[in-house]
């Protein structure tokens, strides 16, 4: 974060254009520069406060680098298929709102690839592929003969996540179905299929019908894990301040989650949130 002293005191810059803040920690990393870069303008300010407000937004501002900086970096693939993602024109897309920011992103692809290797998973189910870099981190992180299906409601999302797998040594161990995906969930289980790892990332709207799906049918392994994007939903399950459609969705998911005997949770603060699930009991 760029520091310069103009005025009474000195000035934090807000961090300069790019992918809009969608995390807690980044909208709340957001606010502090923003406050920090206003008191630098104004007279008679007390030098504790700004120097405490420039700390809070070099805290806060700082914490998503680190981590990336420190994690296994992603893999060429990845990047390449991160750099398409960013590149693609969302605004013109047709059909369901979607941009570029819903890409999962590094750390949280590093996270899913633990996930994989922790439970030495072979069969991973994801609801909500997008453009493929949570299912591609996945894929690379399975055994040769590991699968990752993928549920994916647009077409033209899935054409653009295939070409990107097509072009990658992991990606013929993906699966994709294009379709709602609590269809392809109820087509899965008559099929018998059965999976060690489940990542939801779909519409919010769903998150409560996904969850009951899973736990209503044989499609977890005995011991598998459900992961869960967005629990946190930028704050809004818990600020006064706003609320969205989203965000009361994912209030409700998280509740009827931990309202339930059967499963066992624990909320992580991994970008926007990742909760993690297993089954306790029928």
């Amino acid at each position: 974060m760029t520091t310069q002293t103009t005025g009474p005191t000195a000035r934090t810059d807000p961090p300069p254009p790019g992918p809009r803040p969608v995390t807690p920690v980044a909208i709340l990393a957001d606010s502090l520069a923003r406050i920090a870069s206003r008191l630098g303008e104004l007279e008679g300010v007390d030098p504790d406060l700004g120097s405490e407000i420039r700390r809070a937004a070099e805290l806060a501002g700082g914490l998503d680098d680190y981590t990336a900086r420190l994690s296994t970096p992603e893999s060429p693939a990845l990047r390449a298929l991160a750099e398409r993602t960013a590149a693609e024109d969302w605004e013109a897309h047709t059909g369901t709102a979607l941009e570029q920011e819903m890409l999962s992103g590094h750390v949280e692809g590093q996270t899913l690839k633990m996930l994989v290797h922790a439970t030495r998973a072979t069969r991973v189910l994801e609801i909500g592929m997008f453009t493929g870099y949570s299912a591609l981190a996945m894929a690379e992180a399975l055994p040769d003969e590991g699968v990752v299906v993928a549920c994916e409601i647009d077409p033209r999302v899935a054409e653009i996540a295939q070409e990107c797998f097509d072009a990658t040594p992991d990606g013929d161990k993906i699966d994709v179905h294009v379709g709602p995906a609590i269809d392809t969930l109820h087509a899965l289980a008559d099929a018998g299929a059965h999976f060690d790892l489940v990542f939801i990332d779909a519409d919010k709207a769903g998150y409560v019908d996904y969850f009951h799906a899973l736990l209503d049918s044989r499609l977890l392994a005995p011991r598998a894990l459900v992961a869960v994007d967005n629990t946190l939903m930028q704050g809004l399950p818990w600020r006064s301040d706003d609320t969205t459609a989203n965000g009361e969705a994912i209030a409700r998911f998280n509740q009827v989650v931990a309202d339930d005997p059967c499963v066992e949770q624990v909320v992580l603060p991994v970008r926007d949130g990742i909760t993690l699930i297993r089954r306790v009991r029928a």
